[in-house]
């Protein structure tokens, strides 16, 4: 199934007309639970890996971990609906996080299934996405893997990985992806309005009319950044979100060049704040009187729909991956916000 995303509350650049040379694109990737193979664009499913490889693994020093959840028994407590069983690490309760850790397989994607996905270095057109299970220092950081391939001759490998390794135990369950296949729509996306983003005078524009639309409309009223601006969940290309952080400077630490959003990571496809974005095709048809424009309860699918693939990336934060344009094979870095 298609998934459509309705037209924006208001006709953006018709109020703002400012807007206009600064309208970007980005890939909506819409997942949602299902079975993708090794050779689909997917968050969660199994990586086009030829055996042959090592598959990647994290050394750094890890937080201690000594208890978790078993894998296999999150995927069949998700089958069931229930709960899985927090267990003590194999072992006798040994540091499980000690010595190297396989990193997760989050998501890869293929540019034939998301046009507007950046090439990689020499015209790799498909990437691989990775997380460390376990955190890192008292900041509990994270850490993640980048891996680009040139589909076509990744594909001519004898023999693919049929199981990639990974931990015992996971710390927590959100740890684990759900399986899930992309519905990519590519959609209109303009800049977040905050700092030096866009001009001085357009953000005075942007903050004036939305004073206006929440005297006149109230709590249900179209806001810029909520409606207008970025749409919610994963997504390829466009602008990055600056909710959390407020706007920073992503610079190529081997270059010094200004660095280009690649991915957009989200723990959630949407919430009251994102409502507008929700598809058309994921909407109750039947919303029983309820005339809040914003109410979560509007979703047809439920969790399924506002948090698909289960992960989580800090405390209602994004993962933006960035990429250098003038050399895509410096370093990625990757921004929390």
């Amino acid at each position: 199934m298609t998934r459509t995303t309705p037209a924006r509350p208001v006709p953006v650049e018709a109020v703002f007309p400012e807007l206009a040379i600064h309208r970007g694109r980005t890939t909506r990737l819409h997942p949602r639970p299902g079975q993708p193979t090794m050779r689909d664009s997917h968050v969660g499913g199994p990586m086009l890996w030829p055996e042959a490889e090592p598959w990647p693994v994290c050394h750094e020093s890890h937080q201690s971990v000594t208890e978790g959840y078993a894998p296999g028994e999150i995927r069949a407590a998700r089958v069931a609906g229930t709960w899985p069983r927090k267990r003590p690490w194999p072992g006798g309760g040994t540091d499980g996080a000690a010595g190297p850790v396989p990193f997760m397989g989050l998501a890869q994607f293929f540019r034939r299934d998301v046009p507007g996905l950046a090439p990689g270095p020499d015209g790799a057109d498909l990437v691989q996405l990775f997380r460390c299970p376990f955190t890192h220092g008292p900041s509990l950081e994270r850490r993640y893997h980048l891996r680009w391939r040139c589909s076509a001759e990744t594909e001519r490998a004898s023999r693919f990985l049929a199981v990639p390794p990974e931990v015992p135990l996971l710390p927590w369950e959100h740890e684990l992806p759900e399986p899930c296949v992309l519905h990519p729509e590519e959609v209109d996306t303009f800049p977040w309005a905050e700092d030096e983003t866009l001009p001085a005078a357009v953000i005075a524009l942007i903050d004036a009319w939305d004073d206006v639309q929440e005297s006149e409309h109230g709590r249900d009223a179209p806001s810029y950044q909520s409606d207008l601006s970025i749409p919610p969940g994963w997504r390829i290309g466009g602008f990055p979100s600056w909710a959390s952080t407020g706007p920073l400077t992503v610079d190529c630490a081997a270059c010094s060049h200004p660095m280009r959003l690649l991915l957009t990571a989200d723990g959630s496809e949407m919430d009251a704040d994102s409502h507008s974005w929700m598809p058309l095709e994921d909407r109750d048809p039947h919303p029983q009187g309820r005339s809040s424009v914003r109410d979560i309860r509007d979703i047809r699918g439920g969790p399924s729909v506002v948090q698909p693939t289960r992960l989580r990336f800090g405390r209602d934060r994004d993962l933006h991956v960035f990429t250098c344009p003038a050399n895509p094979g410096h370093p990625p870095r990757w921004v929390l916000s």
